[in-house]
């Protein structure tokens, strides 16, 4: 049994302790339907919290939470007959989110992460009501959470609350099958009892930072491997503009500039372009002096992404080990107000992500730009067309690459230097991080087919240059691709390819056919 910092597993379950858990285990049980369980000495440390707050509860002084209002409301005292309704009345008001529904993940995140919290013994909650949040996990119900609601303070509160109404039976969820149904019939369905809340646990359930926590986890998992990607496609990019790989020398990136994501692209680049045919054609008698900066300032701009990448991630992995609630119950059984809800760290570096995704995507069109123009393709048709006017060749995929690389340039606005008061000022300054999340997501999505578009053009330019061949780790990738998309000919219909490709991308065989080859750092 593992408590100190991460889970320990068996098997396909994740095990939560009372020190947190990993990145690793977010996506397990998120994405991949991991079983959930607790162990021994969370459920101590559970009941241990309990016990201090069951004291409180029936004492005379006041305690937030527990014998009090919430936000603004926290001046009236509730009696004890009232304090039960006080717990399942926070849990209705409050999911309160509009618009539509969220991604499954994300919401099976937010539960995850929520018991992460609820399994430091720092909630004050009894066992059995983390016990019904993680049979609801494994029985793949999920309740329907919209996108509208959280201000990423006081945690992602709307979120949450409709976590916690299905919790008590009531609200929306769709079954393990996908099938929309009401709360109360899906538990009963499952053989789960639905919690009947006491003193604080309405609270405990709603106020973290666990849904912009787990959209950062899955957006880190996610660009990371779009950071591989995108030196696939630059390389195949500068392998069909003719480019040289001598900018990618390891004696110009670490003895010179000694940042580790700029000197992992360029190593990347150099393994990818080992071996070609097409780059050593041109390594003598070239006229040109160096190439534009979309290829020979790749790594330094891939780089940039990956240390930023790196800096979310310790922020990541800081939140994964933190026990986010408001008022926490400390290990000498004190109830302690404080402000560690406030979704800010998390907000900060979602929106830096959204920034280098934007710059990253805006790079990558540049490339598929050049492929397509023949004053600056060396030699390659117009859009890499079969019978330039006759056929357009992927003149329109560079225009649906531009949109989506226009849209992630506004989406790199940042949301959480907004704020805006809620609670009649109680609430005075918020974060914002649920939303810099959604918008996040939306950016990478985008960055994904951005990507696909080079690909497919990448991948055409360089058929064109037969009977050159390209390195082997490029030919893996064209090979992959054409398992899918046909390479150069007369126009068809171009949308099917290109999500081809960017299906290829997402599931990893793009990837896989690189690694293959050379292993990419």
């Amino acid at each position: 049994m593992n408590v100190g910092a991460g889970t320990g597993r068996a098997g396909s379950a994740v095990e939560l302790g009372t020190g947190g858990a990993t990145a690793a285990d977010v996506i397990a049980v998120a994405r991949g339907g991991a079983k959930v369980r607790l162990s021994g000495d969370a459920l101590d440390a559970m009941s241990e919290s309990r016990r201090f707050v069951e004291a409180l509860a029936a004492g005379p002084v006041p305690v937030y939470g527990v014998s009090t209002g919430f936000g603004a409301l926290a001046t009236r005292h509730i009696d004890r007959g009232s304090r039960a309704q006080l717990q399942q009345s926070l849990v209705r008001s409050h999911a309160a989110s509009m618009g539509g529904a969220v991604d499954p993940e994300i919401t099976r995140g937010l539960m995850f992460l929520r018991l992460r919290t609820l399994a430091t013994g720092r909630t004050g909650v009894r066992p059995v009501v983390a016990e019904t949040l993680a049979a609801m996990l494994n029985a793949g119900i999920t309740p329907v959470v919209r996108e509208y609601g959280s201000l990423g303070c006081s945690g992602d509160l709307a979120p949450l609350a409709h976590c916690a109404l299905a919790l008590i039976g009531e609200g929306e969820v769709m079954s393990a099958g996908g099938e929309p149904a009401a709360a109360g019939l899906a538990l009963a369905a499952a053989g789960i009892e639905p919690v009947v809340l006491e003193a604080k646990e309405g609270l405990a359930l709603i106020n973290g930072t666990d849904g912009m926590l787990g959209m950062l986890v899955m957006a880190c998992e996610d660009l990371g491997r779009l950071c591989q990607v995108a030196d696939i496609t630059a390389a195949l990019s500068v392998e069909a503009l003719l480019g040289t790989d001598q900018a990618f020398l390891p004696g110009l990136q670490h003895d010179l500039r000694p940042h580790p994501g700029q000197a992992a692209s360029a190593a990347n680049l150099l393994a990818l372009l080992k071996g070609s045919a097409i780059v050593a054609s041109h390594r003598t008698d070239d006229p040109r002096v160096q190439d534009a900066y979309s290829l020979r300032c790749a790594p330094q701009v891939a780089g940039a992404v990956r240390d930023t990448l790196e800096h979310a991630r310790t922020v990541a992995d800081r939140e994964l080990r933190s026990a986010i609630d408001n008022p926490v119950v400390l290990v000498d059984g004190t109830i302690a107000s404080n402000g560690n809800f406030h979704g800010a760290p998390i907000a900060y570096v979602l929106d830096f992500l959204a920034i280098c995704v934007a710059d990253l995507g805006s790079m990558a069109e540049r490339r598929t730009d050049r492929l397509l123009d023949p004053a600056r393709s060396h030699g390659l048709p117009p859009f890499l067309a079969a019978d330039p006017g006759v056929d357009s060749g992927l003149m329109i995929a560079q225009y649906a690459q531009a949109a989506m690389v226009s849209e992630n340039k506004r989406l790199a606005s940042p949301a959480s230097v907004d704020s805006i008061p809620s609670s009649a000022m109680q609430e005075d300054h918020v974060s914002m991080g649920w939303g810099a999340g959604l918008k996040l997501r939306t950016a990478i999505a985008n960055l994904r087919r951005i990507l696909a578009v080079e690909l497919v053009a990448a991948a055409r330019a360089v058929d064109l240059r037969a009977p050159l061949r390209p390195a082997p780790a490029t030919a893996a990738v064209i090979a992959e691709l054409r398992s899918c998309v046909p390479g150069p000919g007369p126009d068809r219909w171009l949308s099917p390819e290109l999500e081809e490709a960017d299906r290829l991308i997402a599931c990893g065989r793009i990837l896989e056919a690189a690694n293959q080859v050379v292993a990419l750092q």
